[in-house]
């Protein structure tokens, strides 16, 4: 999927029948488990995230399948009933410092129980529903789960978005190395009086800032002139019929971000942070921002993984269960994918044996030894053997000069795609050497 850039079966057979009968029984096969697939996201990611702070970051993106009234696919419903489809709640790992992406963490994929023709789904009181049984619940057990992946950081910052402004996550995920950090979509009463959304009101301003905003489809792209509010709020437990075994109350740190002169009819920008974390001064509080900010990098993911990359939606395989584990797959070729580049500007120096095998690591070592000869004035600026080092190489077999200039155009997808390929071919060659040399 990662040399291809495509999740479609008969793609990846590359015209070969008897190929994509293979791959159809491999997602057919009963051994072959979505738990299992899932469970393997996180290989290599414990290793990676040693020593470092990671920011944590999850969310929930719906995968969209055409269907048909006669051609449900045995899909549930998604976005407002209308659709069908499955939804994919990942979390990825992200280095604090420079926003390497470290690995995938966990998550979970799932498909709702498809609607009954004539039989209206019951109407569901989410307010007095335990949180097991609401979706909601995946925002909590992610983070649960991922401190067994995540232990070997030095600090864990787990970020979302306002769908997990739920108390058990701010109140049950933070632990000594442990923080949390998110948007607030709720407005709770504060036990002084008040609430959030009025608590910053009398704070000062602790420190202003120019912020590129992206553009969105209901907004384009402009610089934001910012300022900061920050200070700590305790919340209370919310009343609720069964009986908890969660704190009576958090303090957390709240942060409102806002816009005091937008441009004229441009909606002033808000964001509303609350988090485990300190801000007692300007640099501690813009940093937190610049950490929730990088959030962006998971938007980044689902891109690859959907209509700009892999295209899994497109697929055209006929079972939900076969969509689940297809899609399982291309989530963790996604991540390769986004890890190659990231790797082009050599920010980080995480091992290449995350992406590549032994006898492509092998085959690239060898083009590295054969590119410093013939262009001693072109090497490799790289740590041998870590992932911006191989992307180099994979970029210059794809066509790449490997000029430095700052005016000279990076590598790009395709070029990547184009050095792959030809890795590919390399490396089997390398490995039938190996076996047939003595």
């Amino acid at each position: 999927m990662v040399q291809l850039g495509t999740s479609c079966l008969r793609r990846l057979s590359q015209g070969n029948k008897t190929v994509e009968i293979r791959f159809g029984r491999l997602l057919r096969h009963s051994k072959v488990t979505v738990e299992r697939l899932v469970a393997g996201w996180s290989e290599g990611t414990a290793a990676a995230v040693a020593g470092r702070h990671v920011l944590a970051i999850q969310d929930t993106s719906e995968l969209n399948f055409r269907t048909s009234k006669g051609r449900d696919r045995g899909l549930g419903t998604i976005g407002k009933g209308v659709g069908r489809g499955l939804l994919l709640h990942p979390m990825i790992a992200l280095d604090a410092g420079t926003g390497a992406c470290l690995g995938l963490v966990g998550g979970s994929l799932w498909s709702r129980e498809p609607p009954q023709p004539g039989v209206s789904a019951p109407k569901k009181n989410n307010a007095r529903r335990p949180l097991a049984e609401k979706e909601s619940r995946h925002w909590v057990e992610t983070a649960q789960t991922a401190k067994t992946v995540l232990s070997s950081a030095t600090t864990v910052t787990m970020i979302a978005d306002r769908e997990a402004d739920l108390y058990p996550f701010w109140a049950s995920i933070p632990e000594a190395n442990i923080h949390v950090l998110g948007r607030i979509f709720h407005d709770r009463k504060l036990p002084g009086g008040g609430s959030l959304y009025t608590a910053s009101a009398p704070w000062p301003v602790l420190g202003r800032r120019s912020i590129a905003i992206r553009e969105r489809p209901d907004r384009p792209a402009r610089v934001a002139e910012l300022e900061v509010r920050a200070g700590t709020v305790t919340i209370p437990r919310p009343q609720e019929p069964r009986k908890s075994t969660l704190p009576k109350q958090v303090t957390l740190t709240l942060l409102e971000v806002s816009e005091p002169a937008p441009p004229a009819g441009a909606e002033p920008l808000l964001w509303r942070l609350l988090t485990s974390h300190a801000a007692p001064d300007a640099d501690a509080a813009w940093q937190i921002v610049d950490w929730y900010r990088a959030r962006w990098t998971i938007e980044q993911f689902f891109r690859i993984l959907k209509q700009q990359g892999l295209r899994v939606e497109d697929s055209q395989l006929e079972t939900a269960d076969r969509l689940l584990k297809l899609a399982a797959a291309a989530t963790r070729a996604a991540l390769v994918t986004l890890q190659l580049t990231q790797a082009r500007d050599g920010q980080d120096t995480l091992d290449s044996a995350l992406v590549f095998s032994p006898a492509e690591l092998d085959t690239l070592q060898a083009v590295d030894r054969s590119y410093a000869r013939s262009s001693p004035s072109r090497l490799n600026p790289y740590p041998n053997r870590t992932l911006p080092w191989a992307a180099w190489i994979v970029a210059r077999l794809g066509g790449w000069d490997g000029s430095r200039s700052k005016t000279a155009k990076p590598p790009g997808p395709i070029t990547f795609k184009h050095g792959l390929d030809i890795l590919k071919t390399m490396a089997a060659g390398w490995a039938l050497r190996d076996m047939y040399i003595p």
